[in-house]
């Protein structure tokens, strides 16, 4: 079956590069690939403030400078030997970019979101630009794969999946992490970062739960004890040259206390690999 996947665009150098990562790590998958770049008039001074309809100057004028920018994309894909299992449809909306891409994902029941980590704005010294936490955080009905500007494709040898052991995991939450893990041959690294070594019962029930759902994936569990999760798992990261970190985005838990805002400028290792944010399901 096709896997579809959303290809957000602000025609920046480093959504092009999540581009051909996405088409990398799925190259001996059959996909459909979907290139989005939302497009509004926030940029130009207004003549009143109602929004542009089709037809009007202003609406017409950054429809034509979108259009454009996709069929340079589309232009620069056609000199890439592409696999005959991937198609391209490019996708110009008037629309605010996490609108856009709820709207999309909700239509076209994509399956991943693969972007960069900042866009053609953001300032130098940010690793994580707003827009990137913004999908990250609201999308919540689709896994995000955040790829930092200067990482190039390599064929992901370990996935880091830090967990504190404390929240029941549901095997289809993880479906997306293990696809990849074993369209790569991934191995998938279990990282518990704690000041008390001991699991009690229910963190000891959840690493059994883990244990059977990654069954016939490689994978280990891996601790380390006394540091703080941040400094922990830059250092784990780091140390063995770990391809790709992985969280389960529960709202007010792990994940936003790596990526809450005021950490952004600090990520250390998370700008070197990408970053691969699922979602808890409520049903």
């Amino acid at each position: 079956m096709k896997k579809k996947i959303l290809l957000p665009t602000d025609f920046s150098k480093n959504a092009w590069n999540a581009i051909s990562y996405a088409i990398e790590l799925y190259k001996n998958s059959p996909c459909d690939f979907y290139v989005l770049n939302t497009f509004n008039a926030s940029g130009y001074a207004l003549e009143s403030m109602m929004i542009p309809e089709p037809g009007e100057r202003i609406y017409e004028e950054v429809k034509r400078k979108s259009e454009k920018g996709l069929s340079k994309i589309l232009e620069r894909l056609s000199f890439r030997d592409e696999s005959p299992d991937h198609k391209f449809f490019m996708v110009s909306q008037f629309n605010s970019l996490l609108d856009g891409i709820k709207e999309f994902v909700e239509k076209q029941d994509i399956e991943m979101i693969i972007m960069g980590t900042k866009g053609a704005t953001n300032a130098g010294n940010i690793v994580y630009g707003s827009n990137t936490i913004l999908v990250m955080e609201k999308v919540r009905n689709c896994p995000v794969m955040a790829i930092p500007e200067e990482v190039l494709y390599t064929v992901p040898k370990e996935i880091v999946f830090p967990t504190d052991y404390k929240m029941y995991f549901k095997r289809r939450e993880l479906q997306y992490l293990i696809d990849i893990a074993r369209i790569t041959n991934a191995a998938i690294r279990m990282l518990h970062i704690t000041n008390n070594k001991l699991l009690d019962k229910e963190q000891e029930n959840n690493k059994n739960l883990l244990q059977e759902y990654f069954e016939g994936v490689p994978h280990t569990f891996h601790t380390l004890s006394n540091v703080d999760v941040h400094g922990g798992l830059s250092a784990f990261v780091e140390s063995r040259n770990s391809d790709m970190i992985t969280f389960i985005n529960r709202k007010h838990s792990f994940f936003g206390s790596i990526f809450s805002r005021p950490m952004v400028k600090d990520l250390g290792c998370h700008s070197k690999v990408p970053v691969l944010a699922l979602h808890d399901l409520k049903n």
